[in-house]
């Protein structure tokens, strides 16, 4: 019999099976339990005679937020990209666009997922039902890495992106110096108001730790809501610039920095316009001036990074170390 028939009649990944057969830790006494009993029940079947110690192939799956998001495009093609990579190695890579910001949605995905798959990768909701989804397919020998945003307190085997306060508290600096000791408003647009990604949260929080720290002359005028949507975010920052002609500066904490820097250039003013990846939509914006910094981070890195993580758990076993690469500050002049 061969691990992947082991595998399918306990309900379990590959590498859960290969983890009982060689003795490794990981794996609860109750899923060691069901991997044995399946191995008893095809024991009795006709056609399985002993196992066989190869691994056999290795099935992940990617699950990431869906909608005109351009970093999640991007990052579904570099996931696409290390699955071909990995071909070599017995690896299939499948990536699942969902709704996003809708806990619920991830949960049922992640469970319906992780049933035929050998490890998961997500862009994690700081969510309970999600800690739950996640730690369940977890204990049943399915390990998951946390992409882009961290999940607090789960059971996931890893993490894969930017340390978001540290990034969120540069946006903070650079505002802060860009604007100068005249102090005055500034507003964040994020993806929704309550913060239901950890890389949101960690974000707004660093930048309004580095401005109460370092310039307490700069006032957050507010919090605004685009749900990673650039029409959505062009609406809200259009009402910011109506309302309040004393506004100096905004950071985008999302993916709608796009339409904030639109919105900025056709009212004609002159603000402090912040956000987060380079792209063929946020390049233009930075050379022509409307967007002052970008934070950035390389999408294909991270996606490759997380693979391997699974791919590394399923071949050495036990957890691994986060994958934290650093934040690039890409201004006009440095385009790379």
């Amino acid at each position: 019999m061969r691990q992947t028939d082991i595998a399918r009649e306990a309900g379990v990944g590959i590498a859960t099976v290969d983890r009982v057969l060689n003795g490794r830790p990981g794996v609860s006494e109750r899923t060691s339990k069901r991997v044995w009993d399946a191995i008893h029940a095809l024991e009795g079947q006709a056609g399985f005679n002993g196992v066989e110690m190869t691994r056999g192939a290795l099935r992940f799956d990617f699950i990431l937020p869906g909608g005109p998001n351009t970093f999640m495009s991007l990052l579904e093609e570099g996931v696409l990209a290390a699955g071909r990579s990995m071909a070599e190695e017995g690896v299939t890579v499948y990536c699942h666009r969902i709704e996003g910001f809708d806990p619920q949605v991830l949960a049922d995905s992640i469970r319906r997922v992780a049933a035929k798959s050998d490890g998961l990768a997500i862009v994690a909701l700081e969510n309970p039902v999600v800690r739950e989804a996640v730690n369940d397919v977890t204990e049943a020998g399915v390990p998951v890495v946390t992409l882009v945003a961290n999940l607090s307190g789960s059971l996931a085997i890893g993490y894969v992106g930017l340390n978001n306060r540290s990034a969120g508290r540069t946006a903070g600096y650079l505002m802060g110096r860009f604007l100068g000791s005249r102090g005055g408003l500034v507003a964040v647009v994020e993806g929704s108001l309550n913060l239901s990604y950890r890389d949101h949260q960690e974000r707004e929080l660093g930048f309004s730790d580095a401005l109460r720290e370092h310039f307490p002359q700069l006032e957050i005028l507010g919090r605004w809501e685009a749900h990673d949507h650039f029409e959505e975010a062009h609406r809200a920052t259009s009402g910011i610039l109506a309302e309040h002609e004393e506004l100096r500066g905004i950071y985008c904490i999302g993916a709608g920095i796009r339409g904030v820097a639109d919105a900025v250039k056709a009212s004609g003013r002159d603000l402090v316009v912040i956000g987060h990846d380079l792209h063929k939509y946020t390049r233009p914006r930075l050379i022509d001036g409307t967007i002052d910094a970008i934070l950035d981070q390389n999408p294909y890195y991270e996606a490759a990074e997380a693979l391997r993580l699974l791919f590394d758990h399923h071949t050495r076993g036990g957890m691994v170390s986060p994958v934290m690469p650093r934040v690039e500050v890409i201004l006009r002049e440095n385009l790379p």
